[in-house]
């Protein structure tokens, strides 16, 4: 999900940029800071929303640049176990196919792709055996959150299921809406079965 979130912190400013004013040099330097920065309390920064405040600079002693407490708002993306999310298949593998979600990727296991029995072709191509679905990179496709690991901070590992209704391939989820659900063709075709057997 994608948050606005306020922070403070202190910002080094060098004097190479002390020709600009305090609030163009301070958002640079905030950028340079937290572009691509990555934490589980966070997630993934994608850029800086608005600078709020900027008390008086402090120049520390043999340092020469400019300290200044600085309130801010980044745009921030942080996964959440459940999430529905929404993405394009940039890869496929023997084992699975990678999800582009925008500011991170995801993961989805072969299993997990289709409620199918689900086959790995050289033209990176993963077939459903009597759905005769197929999913191939470039596919847009509606996915939910099943696990989310930063053990590596940097590189974030999340897994993802397309095995729910209306989930998956977006092509597949316009057929599923369209088609008849099976569940209740069975509920109705039940009583009359029962009713014939009472005439009997």
């Amino acid at each position: 999900m994608f948050y606005r979130t306020t922070l403070q912190d202190h910002i080094r400013v060098p004097p190479k940029l002390f020709g600009l004013s305090a609030e163009d040099a301070v958002t640079k330097r905030i950028k340079k800071k937290y572009d691509g920065y990555i934490s589980k309390e966070l997630g993934i920064v994608i850029d800086v929303a608005k600078v709020d405040s900027i008390r008086e600079g402090v120049i520390i002693p043999g340092d020469g640049a400019a300290y200044y407490d600085t309130t801010f708002d980044l745009l921030t993306f942080k996964p959440e176990m459940q999430e529905v999310v929404l993405g394009k298949i940039r890869d496929i593998a023997d084992f699975g196919a990678f999800m582009h979600l925008g500011p991170i990727e995801g993961m989805i296991h072969i299993s997990q792709t289709m409620d199918d029995f689900v086959s790995f072709s050289k033209e990176k191509v993963l077939s459903g055996k009597d759905s005769k679905r197929s999913l191939k990179i470039g596919d847009r496709c509606r996915a939910r959150l099943i696990a989310i690991s930063f053990k590596d901070a940097a590189n974030p590992k999340l897994g993802l299921t397309m095995r729910q209704e209306y989930l998956g391939k977006l092509e597949w989820v316009e057929e599923d809406k369209s088609s008849p659900k099976k569940g209740k063709k069975d509920e109705k075709e039940e009583p009359e079965k029962k009713e014939k057997k009472k005439k009997e």
